[in-house]
Formats: C-alpha cells, structure tokens, sequence
C-alpha cells in the first residue's frame, strides 16, 4: 500500500516524487519509458534555472537521482488501467502487477502530433523541433519554417524572429485559424513569410535540417522550400488513453484540475503536460509536481 501512486516519470512525476517522499510519504513512480520522458529527447536545455546549459538525459538523471535519494520506488511500466473508486485506488500496469495507493498524481504527459513524414524522426533534434521556447535560441541568423496556422504557429513564428533571419508560415489551408490578435501579429512581423494550401511530403537533410518538400493541395504541384530548421506546430496529443471514457477529460483528452490540481474524484490529481497548460516547460511542470504532491499529502492528512 502507498501513499501516492505518480503516473509518469517526467519532470513533473519526478518533483512531485521528491516533495511527497520529503512529507514522510511512501511513493512509487511508475514509467513506461526512461526516467525525465520528453527531457531526454532534448539534445540541450538552457533556460532550467541553475543551469546555463545541460543535456536533456543528464537533467533527468539528476531528477530521477534526486527522487530516488528520498526514498521514491521506481516500476518500469506502463498504465492500462485505472480504479479510481473508494479510498483505496488500484493501478494496473502492463506487466500484469497491480498497485494500490491512497491518492494518484496523474503526470503521464503530453506529446506533439507528429507529420509522420520520412524526415521528421531521423531529424528530431538537428533541426526538426516541436518547441520555439526551448529551441529558437539555436536558430540565430537563420532561415526557418514553422508547420501549422493555429495559435501556437503564429505565436511561436512571431517569438522565433527574435532569433531567425526569417521565418516562413506554412499551412495547408488559405488562411490561418489562428486568434485575430496573434494573426495580426504574425501579418505585420517584416521577418514572417507565408506559404498557403501546402503540406510537407518530406522533411531534408542529412546531419541537419537543410529544406522541405512541399505539395501545394489546390494544383497538386511539388516544390523545394530551402531552411535551416522547421518547428512543427500541428497540435498535441496528452497521454490519456488509459483514462479513455472517464469524466475527468475534457473534450481533447487533457485531464482537467482545480487550482490545487486535484481532479472531481477525491485523492486524484494531476500534473504537467498531461492537463490542458498554457505553457509546456519543464520549470512549470516541476511547479505542477510540487503542487499536486503537497495537494496529495493535505488530502491525506485530512483523511487519516
């Protein structure tokens, strides 16, 4: 029997296992992947206060190191289901063990809808991104392409030309469905281009990124856009399907939280990318992690 059980082994189940453990609480994080999640697919992080610079694996060896110092239990496995009735919840997980804890912090993350085009993986980190915030810096004086008409492109194509030399808008309708206010933004920016009714066939390059093909979906025609680097904005997928047909989601599959990130069932929370956030960063999923644990040890004080 634990205290809380944490779905998910990113930064965000990795600091609520260090502030639940630090309560005197017994914590069991299970993952199905490496511990740190998306953090270990970034090739350099430098905006994590106390670090200029790390690599994204030996930040999540940090994290996971820390949890474990405290006294946190490590299952390498996946979630299937959850029972979330009673005082006593149930996890059970893909190597057939089942789990049983007082509370649950959900923080089973988020990830970018890929293109799934040939390209996008063998370049994911030599060009291709998912995350202006994180990656822009790197772009300095260079040509990149951004994938997507929604709020995130426009926004994030208006914060790249801090660094870009120019930055073209590709998206395969005629117009944006971006918010008016981030659409006129990104129309007035001099360093921001568009290409319309177009959609990437194929991502190039070797080592790096070096351009795009394109088929224009009105004339079917094909064509070679030239850049240093493309950031894909086609939206994200959470981590949810275990919890597919419950009523803690909402209509895109996030689960939904107060402020103190607990969720309508009692002793369920959740935390990070996982819940519907205005921003997806480490810092603020760390922040959610301490949060929900300090939720879950209230909620257990007031239950014992």
């Amino acid at each position: 029997m634990y205290d809380v059980a944490i779905l998910g082994g990113g930064p965000s189940g990795l600091a609520a296992g260090v502030y639940a453990a630090r309560s005197n609480l017994e914590v069991v994080i299970v993952e199905r992947g490496l511990p740190g999640g998306q953090m270990q697919n970034t090739l350099e992080v430098e905006n994590y206060p106390g670090f200029v610079e790390i690599i994204g694996p030996e930040l999540s060896e940090k994290m996971h190191q820390h949890a474990m110092h405290f006294g946190v239990e490590w299952k390498q496995a996946e979630v299937k289901q959850l029972d979330m009735d009673g005082d006593v919840k149930t996890v059970y997980l893909s190597s057939g063990e089942t789990i049983e804890s007082r509370t649950i912090i959900i923080a089973t993350g988020a990830q970018p809808r890929y293109l799934h085009v040939p390209g996008e993986k063998e370049l994911s980190g030599r060009g291709v991104s998912y995350c202006a915030t994180c990656d822009g810096a790197f772009f300095r004086n260079k040509k990149l392409a951004v994938i997507g008409g929604g709020d995130s492109a426009a926004e994030e194509s208006v914060f790249l030309t801090k660094f870009a030399s120019s930055v073209t808008i590709i998206h395969r309708r005629d117009e944006m469905r971006a918010q008016p206010i981030l659409q006129d933004r990104a129309f007035k920016n001099e360093k921001i281009d568009f290409i319309w009714d177009s959609e990437v066939l194929e991502i190039l390059g070797d080592a790096q990124v070096t351009g795009l093909r394109l088929r224009n979906r009105k004339t079917d025609d094909e064509s070679t856009f030239d850049c240093d680097g493309v950031f894909i904005y086609v939206g994200f997928l959470p981590n949810s399907g275990y919890l597919d047909g419950s009523s803690l989601l909402d209509s895109e599959g996030y689960v939904m939280t107060d402020r103190d990130l607990a969720t309508e069932i009692p002793g369920i929370f959740a935390a990070g990318d996982v819940r519907d956030t205005n921003l997806r960063q480490i810092i603020t999923a760390t922040s959610d992690g301490a949060v929900s644990a300090m939720s879950a040890y209230h909620y257990i004080e007031a239950h014992s």
